[in-house]
């Protein structure tokens, strides 16, 4: 397990899990507006 810490600092997994959410968040506000603008 120590050297999965090493090769990916704190740093990253941070940026990463950032990342996801913002992607994800940005999907459903693209999707929502799909919704919207269908009706």
């Amino acid at each position: 397990m120590r050297d999965m810490e090493e090769k990916f600092p704190r740093g990253l997994w941070v940026r990463l899990i950032v990342y996801i959410a913002v992607g994800h968040l940005f999907a459903a506000f693209v999707y929502l507006l799909f919704e919207v603008g269908a009706k």
